[in-house]
């Protein structure tokens, strides 16, 4: 296992915004950035919501958080901490009903969780990063 820190980014993913990685990996860890809920890539356009609503754009960050997880080796399971940024307080109950259907079969212990509150541009609900360790 290398000790090398390595960007991962996944084919449905385009280039970030800024100077940073979707995800990098080093020995075993495994770090996501904040995923939100834009569709896979597609060559030439700007990134895009999947949709307005909550459950939308929930279900489409856990996909792209997984994608980082699986590019860089991983897995829902290797997850130790999942942190989430909404935008509303009262989406709370919603997203953790949305949440608890995601991860119904998940057969490994839960990650830890924190959830906080902040703004995210115009029309995104929801961020979620990950923190993975292997092995």
């Amino acid at each position: 296992m290398s000790n090398e820190k390595t960007a991962i980014t996944p084919s449905t993913h385009t280039a970030p915004p800024a100077k940073f990685s979707h995800g990098v990996r080093k020995g075993n860890i495994l770090q996501v950035a904040g995923q939100v809920g834009f569709l896979p890539a597609e060559e030439g356009k700007a990134p895009t919501p999947v949709g307005p609503t909550l459950r939308e754009q929930t279900l489409q960050t856990l996909a792209n958080v997984k994608a980082v997880l699986e590019e860089g080796g991983s897995s829902w399971e290797d997850a130790v901490m999942v942190r989430v940024y909404l935008t509303d307080t009262g989406h709370f109950a919603e997203f953790n009903e949305i949440y608890n259907e995601y991860f119904a079969d998940l057969k490994a212990v839960p990650a830890a969780r924190t959830t906080v509150y902040v703004g995210l541009p115009a029309g995104l609900l929801v961020e979620i990063d990950a923190l993975a360790v292997l092995g």
